[in-house]
C-alpha cells in the first residue's frame, strides 16, 4: 500500500495515561509528539484519564502550555488502587519507578510490590482500560482515524490498542518508552510463575500484533525482537526522546562565583554514584580555592542522601524538590557541568534517559555514570558532549573532574563550543513518527 501524501490531512487517536497536569518524564514524549504533529498535517485527538481521578506521581501545571490550541482532549474515569494504598500506608504520594520513592526493603514495600506484581497485570493502572476503550470505541465508530497510537508505561495502555485493533481493524502504533518484562525493577515485583507468564503473553501479543512499534533506543529494540523473532526488524523503529527547541530560548548562564554540578530527575542508590561522590570529595581538597556546589533537582532517595553525607559533601550539596519543567531547564542553563546517572542494573545498556537530550541542548559538559558502550555512551560520544564513566572508575572520574577544574580557573564558562545534537529536536523526531503514520 502506498504511503499517504504529505499534503493530505490525517487524524490520529493518541491514547496516553500521562497528560498534563501530570509532570515528570513520562508525559514529555507524548505531549511533544502531539504538539508537533500538526506541523506535519496530522491532527491528534488525545484520550487520557481524568486529572481528578488519575494517579500521577508528580504534577506540573506549566506543561499545559504545550498543548496546541484546538487539540481535542477526551478524559475518562478510571478505577485504581492507589487511594487505598495512601490510606493504608498514610503516605501522601504514590509509589513510582519500581517503588523508588519507598523505604528500601520495608515490609510494607515488599507487600505492595507483591500485590502490584500479581493482582494487577501488567500494572496497577489497568483499571483505566475499560473506560478508555469505551471512549475510543465511540470515536472510532463515528470518525475516521489513520491510526491509533498507544504510549506506555503504563504498559496496560498497550492492551487498549490490542483490543481496538482487533475490533476496528485500525492501524495501530505501539510506542514503548521503556522495556516491559525487562524493566530494571521487574524482578523486585515478586511475580508468581503464573503472573509472569500472563504478563509475558501480553507483551508478546503487543509485539506481534501492532502494525508498528516505537522504542527509544537500539538496545530496547534488540530486547523486543528477542521476544518475537518471527517479526521483521523493520517493524520496530527507534525514535529516541529529544529536546524541544522552544524550551531552550533563554541564553546559557553559567555561574561565575561557583563551580555548579547539576543533576535533574529521580535518583536512588541503584544509580551507584558513590565513586563520583568520593572523587568530588577528593577534588575539594585538591582545589580548596574553587567553590564547588552539587545540586540535585527532583526526587532523591534517603540512601543517596546518606551517601552524600558519608562522602562529606553535605555542606556543598543543595537538594531541590520537584520543580516545573521550565524551571528545571533554567537549572540546567545555570550550571557549570551536568551529572547524569544510569541505574546499575541488568539490561541497562538500553536505558536512555529523556533528560540526556535536554542535557545536550543545554550545551554543558556531561559526566554520565553508567555502562560503557551503552546507547547513552554512543550518543554522548557522537555529539561530543562529555564522557561516560563506569560506576567504579574512581581514578578516571577524578582525573576528568580535575581537568575541568583547571579549565574553570582559566574561564568560568565551560560551555561546549559545539554539540551536534540538532537531529534530536522534538520537531525532527515527530517527523519520523509522521512518516510511520503515513506509510
Amino acid at each position: 500500500m502506498a504511503a499517504v501524501p504529505d499534503n493530505e490531512k490525517l487524524q490520529v487517536l493518541f491514547i496516553t495515561y500521562y497528560w498534563p497536569p501530570s509532570g515528570g518524564a513520562g508525559v514529555q514524549r507524548c505531549l511533544k509528539f502531539v504538539k508537533h504533529l500538526p506541523a506535519y498535517n496530522i491532527i491528534p485527538t488525545v484520550v487520557t484519564v481524568s486529572e481528578k481521578e488519575a494517579s500521577y506521581p508528580v504534577l506540573d501545571q506549566s506543561l499545559a502550555a504545550d498543548i496546541p490550541e484546538g487539540i481535542r482532549v477526551i478524559r475518562t474515569s478510571t478505577n485504581e488502587p492507589f487511594e487505598y494504598y495512601k490510606k493504608i500506608t498514610g503516605k501522601k504520594e504514590i509509589p513510582y519507578g519500581g517503588f523508588a520513592n519507598e523505604q528500601k526493603g520495608s515490609v510494607v514495600q515488599k507487600f505492595f510490590k507483591f500485590l502490584r506484581g500479581n493482582l494487577f497485570i501488567p500494572d496497577a493502572r489497568v483499571g483505566w482500560n475499560k473506560f478508555a476503550i469505551k471512549a475510543c470505541a465511540e470515536l472510532l465508530t463515528k470518525e475516521k482515524f489513520a491510526a491509533i497510537i498507544t504510549t506506555s508505561p503504563p504498559h496496560s495502555t498497550q492492551l487498549i490498542g490490542l483490543e481496538l485493533q482487533q475490533k476496528f481493524k485500525v492501524k495501530w502504533i505501539a510506542d514503548l518508552r521503556d522495556p516491559w518484562t525487562d524493566i530494571y525493577y521487574y524482578k523486585d515485583l515478586q511475580h508468581t510463575a503464573i503472573a509472569r507468564k500472563i504478563d509475558e503473553n501480553y507483551e508478546r501479543s503487543v509485539i506481534q500484533k501492532a502494525n508498528a512499534l516505537l522504542v527509544t533506543s537500539t538496545d530496547t529494540k534488540r530486547l523486543f525482537l528477542a521476544k518475537a523473532p518471527e517479526i521483521e526488524s523493520t517493524k520496530i523503529s527507534v525514535i529516541p526522546n529529544g529536546y524541544d527547541e522552544e524550551d531552550f530560548t533563554e541564553p546559557s548562564a553559567p555561574p561565575q562565583d561557583a563551580f555548579v554540578i547539576t543533576y535533574t530527575g529521580t535518583i536512588t542508590d541503584i544509580y551507584n554514584i558513590e565513586a563520583f561522590l568520593k572523587a568530588l570529595a577528593k577534588l575539594t581538597t585538591v582545589h580548596p580555592d574553587i567553590p564547588f556546589q552539587l545540586r540535585f533537582v527532583g526526587k532523591i532517595s534517603s540512601e543517596v542522601k546518606e551517601q552524600i553525607e558519608d562522602a562529606g559533601l553535605q555542606h556543598l550539596t543543595h537538594l531541590i524538590s520537584f520543580v516545573p519543567h521550565s524551571e528545571s531547564v533554567k537549572y540546567l542553563l545555570s550550571s557549570t557541568i551536568l551529572l547524569m546517572g544510569i541505574p546499575d542494573v541488568e539490561n541497562n545498556y538500553c536505558i536512555l534517559p529523556g533528560k540526556l537530550f535536554e542535557y545536550l541542548a543545554a550545551n554543558k559538559p556531561i559526566i554520565c555514570i553508567g555502562p560503557i558502550h551503552s546507547d547513552a555512551d554512543h550518543i554522548i560520544d557522537e555529539c561530543g558532549a562529555g564522557r561516560v564513566f563506569h560506576y567504579a572508575a574512581f581514578d578516571l572520574i577524578f582525573d576528568h573532574l580535575d581537568q575541568l577544574s583547571h579549565a574553570w580557573k582559566i574561564n568560568h564558562n565551560l560551555d561546549l563550543p559545539f554539540v551536534n545534537y540538532k537531529r534530536y529536536s522534538r520537531l525532527n523526531l515527530t517527523g519520523d513518527l509522521a512518516k510511520i503514520i503515513r506509510d
